[in-house]
This record gives structure tokens, C-alpha cells and sequence, in this order.
């Protein structure tokens, strides 16, 4: 299960998912182990450090200094590791909206953790780019 390569037809059929719960950036020192009381959704070994995407009220009680409140978004699309352009395409249309991303690839899917003030927002662009391409 390779995933899909087309763009025209992975930015039609995407279904963009947001996510419950507020999500933060957190980071902790290279040798400091990820607290027990964690759950992230993402790990990323840096050699300054471990990036840490967790809910907000978990990385709090876990006394992590939290940047990025944000939300997270499902492209509910199993777009190839090798597709090009996907996430291009929609970072450029959020751009131009003055807005932030941090887009993440996993096997299955592209996520996007979006400013949580703007979600609502970046929910309309994405499913008007899903649109547009049908």
C-alpha cells in the first residue's frame, strides 16, 4: 500500500479532519528522556533537542515550556511518501492567507498543526482546494 502520487487527485479527494483538543510545540534537552505522563503525537530527535507535539494540558502537567498553541488537521488522504507537490500546494494557499503551518508526514497520512485561533479558517481554505480540484 504505496499511497497515491497524483496532486490533482490527492488535493480532490482529501477530507481535512480537525482534530479535538489544542496542541503545542514543546522541546526538551537531547539526553532528557520524554516524561512518562506523555503521550505525543509526534517525537523528532534533533541533535539540540527532542521536538515534542502534544496536547496542550498534557505538556502543562508535565511542566514543558510550551510554544505554537495550534490544532491538529487530518488530510484524511493516504498520499505516497514520494507524492510531490501535495503539501506545497497547500502551505502556498495558506500563505497566502498569512498563515502559518507546520505540516507533518506520516505513512498513512499529512497532517497540519495550524494556529488554533485559525483552524476554523483553515478548515474553509482546505476544503475550497479540495473543491477547486474536483
Amino acid at each position: 500500500m504505496a499511497g497515491e502520487t497524483d496532486l490533482n487527485k490527492l488535493l480532490a479527494t482529501m477530507t481535512p479532519e480537525l482534530r479535538p483538543g489544542i496542541h503545542v510545540f514543546a522541546t526538551l534537552p537531547p539526553d532528557e528522556p520524554v516524561p512518562d505522563s506523555l503521550e505525543p503525537v509526534m517525537l523528532f530527535r534533533e541533535r539540540e533537542g527532542t521536538t515534542v507535539i502534544a496536547l496542550e494540558e498534557e505538556a502543562e502537567a508535565a511542566g514543558l515550556e510550551i510554544v505554537f498553541r495550534c490544532r491538529m488537521v487530518t488530510l484524511n488522504i493516504h498520499s505516497s511518501l514520494e507524492a510531490v507537490g501535495f503539501l506545497a500546494a497547500i502551505t502556498i494557499r495558506l500563505a497566502a492567507a498569512g498563515m502559518g503551518v507546520n505540516p507533518v508526514s506520516a505513512f498513512y497520512h499529512d497532517y497540519l498543526f495550524v494556529p488554533a485561533d485559525r483552524a476554523v479558517e483553515a478548515m474553509a481554505i482546505l476544503t475550497k482546494l479540495a473543491e477547486e480540484n474536483r
